[in-house]
């Protein structure tokens, strides 16, 4: 039998696992965001434009926020057994709106290199932050509530896609902050609405309901995650294979099985479909069960990069600005006047270089969260 933890400090390794793994993938894409913008990708991609390998490492990224969004939810569940639904809902909103700030000073500054930028992107980080403070508020729901109104979120929301405001209408603010991506009036510039929340807010209350899982026998729990996976990916099939609800730009045939495979694959993020939400969070299911049986000795290297999410997201995306400024200065700029490798194969390459360094430091930190007891550690 596998109980929650008993004290803060200790944590379930496959979940630490998996979030470092999607972590890594993570980086990856980040690597593809500052060094190959000269081949920047649409959404969902041109795969009359796109390379294939360009498309696979995209694709391959898609797993990122949905796995990290369905296990914030089930570390909460994990927390409330231990510290109860008020403190759990104190922490999630205090976290949260810590989260938010961080978007809109260090997160931006290190993707634009201002403070003030024109253009304000709010991403996955306040997507978190905004899920974190819902989920405070859906606590008290008995948890067969919280699971149907889940299930309706991550599932029918694309019924809304119809609703289109413009800016100036009423509603048109809240509006592009939970589902439309648009641009809201700053008093220097705009925001731009990168992560509607409102698909993620299910996805977090979805990995919460999940929590009681937690607390059953390993083997048990196992294939619960593989059956749950499974019957995701089975509706994903169903739905993608309609062509009709499910993701707002339907898949096409192409001239080979290869090019139909892509299409078929290729959805849409912004915000997330459903038929996008059922394959990653299918898959991310698989891959939680396929930890949980891993021996820990098989894990440990990942669960450094998972026991400090917020730390890693930070110091690689520094990393990643100081590097870009770095090539930048010396001149390292190719025909489009920007930094750029060479091919999809190099970005895992300088991720894969990258993530030493980042394992480093991830684990300095880990032993830090584990000595200190100053209450930031635990936000990061």
């Amino acid at each position: 039998m596998v109980t929650a933890p008993d004290t803060p400090t200790a944590r379930i390794g496959s979940i630490d696992a998996l979030r470092g793994f999607v972590m890594l993938l993570m980086l990856v894409d980040h690597v593809r965001d500052i060094f190959y913008v000269h081949a920047q990708v649409r959404d969902p991609m041109d795969l009359s434009v796109t390379a294939p390998d360009l498309v696979v490492t995209r694709l391959i990224s898609h797993l990122c926020a949905p796995v990290f969004l369905l296990l914030t939810g089930l570390s909460a569940s994990l927390y409330a057994r231990r510290h109860g639904t008020g403190a759990t809902a104190r922490f999630l909103l205090t976290r949260g709106l810590f989260l938010v700030g961080l978007e809109v000073t260090l997160v931006n500054l290190a993707w634009t290199g201002r403070m003030l930028p024109p253009v304000l992107y709010l991403q996955v980080i306040w997507a978190i932050g905004l899920g974190m403070i819902a989920l405070a508020g859906l606590l008290r729901l008995p948890r067969p509530a919280l699971a149907v109104a889940a299930l309706l979120i991550v599932l029918g929301h694309n019924l809304l896609d119809g609703i289109v405001l413009a800016p100036g209408q009423a509603g048109y603010v809240p509006w592009s902050i939970l589902h439309q991506r648009g641009l809201l009036d700053l008093p220097w510039g705009v925001a731009r609405t990168s992560y509607p929340v409102l698909p993620w807010i299910g996805v977090a209350a979805a990995g919460y309901v999940l929590g009681p899982w937690f607390a059953t026998d390993p083997r048990a729990r196992r294939r619960r995650l593989l059956a749950l996976g499974a019957a995701a990916l089975a509706g994903f099939l169903v739905l993608r294979g309609l062509n009709g609800y499910g993701d707002p730009v339907p898949w096409q045939a192409g001239p080979t099985l290869g090019m139909t495979i892509l299409s078929f694959l290729n959805l849409t993020k912004y915000p997330p479909s459903a038929d996008f939400l059922l394959l990653t969070l299918g898959l991310g299911l698989w891959l939680l069960a396929v930890f949980e049986a891993l021996p820990a000795s098989r894990l440990g290297w990942l669960r450094v990069f998972g026991g400090a999410p917020l730390f890693f997201y930070l110091v690689h995306l520094w990393l990643l600005r100081g590097l870009y400024d770095l090539a930048f200065a010396a001149g390292l700029t190719g025909p489009s006047g920007k930094v750029e490798l060479g091919s999809p194969a190099q970005l895992w390459l300088v991720a894969l270089v990258l993530g030493l360094p980042l394992y480093g430091a991830c684990r300095w930190m880990v032993g830090l969260k584990r000595r200190g007891r100053h209450p930031v550690l635990r936000y990061l």
